[in-house]
């Protein structure tokens, strides 16, 4: 798994926002796919400001073709000085090493 990696960019924009308690709703992120790797039955979902940090929280499987092998993955991305993120990237890359370029699935994305 160490060629692969998902990288989930979540960029937070400063809002005074009074926030409600609730509860979350996830959305379908498609399958995104590069030379020898994908993620696979992702989700994604953007929490209020009162809730895990107002972050951008997403889940999937990263699966490795090299390797044969599929790692589920839950991760919550949020900005410190932000009560909650309204603008989230997320894509899936190959590390092809120093010398070489990654090569990296389209960039999906999403707003609140």
């Amino acid at each position: 798994m160490s060629e692969l990696a998902v990288g989930a960019i979540a960029a937070g924009l400063f809002a005074v926002s009074a926030g409600t308690a609730a509860a979350v709703s996830w959305h379908t992120n498609p399958t995104l796919s590069t030379g020898g790797g994908s993620f696979t039955s992702g989700q994604y979902a953007f929490w209020p400001s009162n809730q895990n940090h107002g972050a951008f929280e997403w889940a999937g499987n990263l699966n490795d073709g090299k390797q044969k092998q599929s790692v589920p993955l839950d991760q919550l991305n949020w900005d410190g000085a932000a009560l909650h993120t309204d603008d989230a990237y997320i894509r899936v890359c190959r590390d092809k090493g120093s010398l070489n370029p990654d090569n990296c699935s389209s960039t999906k994305h999403y707003q609140r």
